[in-house]
């Protein structure tokens, strides 16, 4: 999934697809090279409530362990069972490993489009 266009961004480096009724979220390009090879992933239970700002998950990688924020609000419709035994499938193919699928969005204020994220990502690096 090279092309981004209908992809949103957070500034917290998740990516948000919209599609029908269906909206997944995972982690960017961005977030899975700073973290390095991903050893671990807690997703949260189908029927959880993520909030717009507050973490989601944990994520283990080699380096460190850091935490995925969600970028919307809404409810968990299902979470990619695929990445509990994989991790990895996040570092070899980010914008494809969705973490969670989502339903009954609210607050999707202040997502970037990809150009915006990219953008956002070199100023980050420069400062």
């Amino acid at each position: 999934m090279e092309n981004t266009a209908e992809m949103k961004f957070s500034k917290s480096h998740e990516w948000v697809l919209f599609d029908g009724d269906k909206v997944r979220i995972g982690l960017s390009d961005y977030a899975q090279d700073q973290l390095g090879d991903i050893v671990f992933i807690d997703l949260p239970d189908e029927g959880d409530e993520v909030i717009k700002g507050e973490s989601f998950a944990d994520i283990e990688s080699v380096k460190a362990v850091s935490e995925a924020y969600s970028p919307i609000t809404a409810t968990v419709s299902a979470i990619n069972e695929e990445l509990m035994d994989s991790p990895e499938l996040i570092n070899s193919a980010p914008l494809e490993s969705w973490l969670i699928e989502v339903e009954g969005v609210e607050e999707i204020e202040d997502l970037l489009s990809a150009d915006e994220y990219k953008k956002f990502c070199e100023e980050s690096e420069e400062a």
